[in-house]
Order: structure tokens, then sequence, then C-alpha cells
């Protein structure tokens, strides 16, 4: 049987949601105008684990107070695949989401989900980035198993693609807009994890600052993971975290970012068109930056979407927001990733 394209009547605003990784970033993100919070848990649960980030139950219990008071909401992210041994642990992750009283959970495991729809039927479920459910199959199928009220759309689908997607699912999208990029299956880099020996998927980060190195040679800035060289850099040149995805490596005799350039995505210019293709939610990256960081990248994002949301007709960026933003970015670099591919 063929399935049939789903009629999608957008009505609602474009929604700002925006990371947390701490109770003031959550304030900072909220007094700035995100619509939703996303924030975790102080354990393996999340896959943005950092020592010093994340929030204890009290610090959660406070972050939603201090959201729902202003009419916005708080999201979950108990996006990581259990260890071995220990699914009752994420099993109580589950519990406490539930008890704390947040707006939904944002999750990639199957039997996470199977655990909350039969002890919490009315706790609302996102699906991860980290599910890397790309096509529309994928995202109707846990619609239907786990009642899935949202999916995260991975960072490497065409702007084409994603309308394809809007077409054929009546679950509500919702995209990256601006933050790192991501080019392996979400949270769970092979790449990396053969390197430093950690899985990203439960260790917060694809590089931990462990295995990151800094050596001046007489060949320039050198950045390393684990001792593998991953950049080089010349005087003067701009810097960015060493992650193994975004080095530059000799292939057939020339160096050049043969996976991925370190730059942020920005689709500050493709609102308009993420808007009339049915988007329910644009989604900052960054639960691991500085409350500094959720502000600024914000109140930018704020001002856009109002004004999108306003007249996507004559939607125009505003300059001052790129270079509002480019401070923020990897390497100061911004690009449109996936959403347009030359050779597409």
């Amino acid at each position: 049987m063929i399935l049939q394209s789903v009629q999608r009547i957008v009505t609602k605003p474009l929604e700002l949601v925006c990371p947390a990784g701490s109770l003031p970033a959550l304030k900072q993100a909220v007094d700035y105008g995100a619509d939703t919070v996303y924030i975790g848990f102080r354990d393996a649960t999340n896959a943005r684990n950092f020592m010093g980030l994340n929030f204890s139950d009290k610090h959660v219990e406070e972050g939603i107070a201090y959201a729902h008071t202003r009419g916005r909401k708080v999201l979950l992210a108990l996006n990581t695949y259990p260890l071995p041994g220990q699914v009752e642990f994420w099993q109580a992750a589950v519990d406490r989401a539930a008890r704390l009283g947040v707006d939904a959970m944002i999750t990639a495991d199957p039997g996470l989900m199977r655990y909350a729809c039969e002890n919490y039927p009315d706790l609302r479920l996102h699906l991860s980035v980290q599910g890397s459910a790309t096509n529309y199959d994928a995202i109707n199928f846990y619609a239907r198993k786990f009642g899935i009220a949202r999916v995260v759309l991975p960072r490497v689908l065409s702007i084409e693609q994603v309308e394809m997607v809007a077409q054929n699912t009546a679950v509500e999208l919702e995209v990256f807009g601006f933050g790192s990029l991501c080019v392996m299956v979400e949270g769970r880099c092979a790449l990396s994890s053969y390197v430093t020996g950690d899985a990203p998927n439960n260790k917060g980060v694809c590089s931990p600052a462990k295995a990151v190195q800094w050596i001046n040679t007489p060949k320039g800035l050198e950045s390393r993971l684990n001792g593998v060289l991953v950049d080089r850099y010349a005087e003067g040149e701009k810097s960015s975290y060493p992650t193994i995805c975004k080095g530059r490596y000799l292939v057939g005799g020339e160096s050049y970012y043969a996976i991925e350039e370190p730059a942020s995505l920005n689709t500050l210019a493709l609102l308009p068109k993420l808007k009339a293709i049915g988007v329910s939610a644009i989604k900052i990256e960054g639960r691991q930056r500085s409350p500094a960081y959720t502000a600024v990248v914000t109140k930018v994002w704020r001002e856009a979407l109002d004004a999108c949301n306003a007249d996507s007709t004559h939607y125009q960026v505003n300059p001052a927001w790129d270079v509002a933003l480019a401070k923020q970015s990897e390497g100061q670099q911004q690009t449109l990733g996936a959403y347009y591919r030359a050779w597409k």
C-alpha cells in the first residue's frame, strides 16, 4: 500500500527550542525568549554528561517552576542508550522525569519508550536525534508503537528530504537551526570512540578534554586527540576544537577537510522555507556552552522567528544577527550544512 501524503495545516508559529546546561542558562533562555528549554540529568542518561553541568532534581524543579510561571516549557533529554546490566538506572531516570513534571521527554531507546508508555501514558515523548530517524516510515513506526509526538531530525537531511518527511507524517518536526554539526549517526560516532576509547553516547562529548592536546611546533600549532594529529594551523589562522570528523587529512597528496569543515550550522536564511513545509520547531544546539552563549543565541533567534512568524513573505536576515552568531560559531564560520547540497 502506498502511504498517502499527510496534509499539514501549519497554523502555529515556529517554536524556539533552546539549550540549557545549568539553571542560570535555563533562566537566560527563558528571559531572552525561548518557548521551550531542554535540559538533562547529571548522569549518563544524558548525552551531554559533562562534569559541572546539568541538573539535580532540585534544579529541575526550580527550572520548571521558573519556566512555567512565564508560560514556557521544559523538556528533559534522556537520550542515551542503557548500558548492559544497567537498564534499571535508565528506567529510574524516566520515573524521575515523570515525577518532576517535565513537559516532554526526549528519548532514543525503544525499550525506554515502551517503559514510559506503560508506566506514564500521559508523559509526552519526543524522538531524539540520537534515534536517527531520517525517513517518514521510521518516524511513523515510532508514532504507532510509542505515541511519539515530535521527532528531532538528524542534521544530515537536505531541505528536499525534510519536505518529503513533512508531507508523509503527522508527527511534529523539530530541526536544528544553529550550532555544531554532526556527520555520523548522531551521538554514536565510531570515529571518535575509535581514537579516544570513550563512547560519545554516554561520555558526553566526541572529544573529551582529557584527550585534547595543543602543541606549538615549527610547522605550526597542532591539535591532537589522544595523540592523533587532527589539524595544524598556520600563524594567524583560526583554530577549532579538535574533533576527528572536522580535521584536515592528506587525501591524494592534498590536505583539506575531507569529511566536514569546522563550522556551525546557521539556517536563518531558511526560516520561511522551513515554516512553509511544515516544520514545528527550530532547535538550537549547545547545552555544553555557557549561559552567555545561550543568552546571545536565544536573543538573535527570538528576533528572527518573530520576524518570520509575523511575515514570512517579506522576511529578511538582519546582518547584525549573522555578526552576533558568527562570534558564537565553531571556528567563527557558518554553513547551511546538508540542507543544501551542491550535488543535488
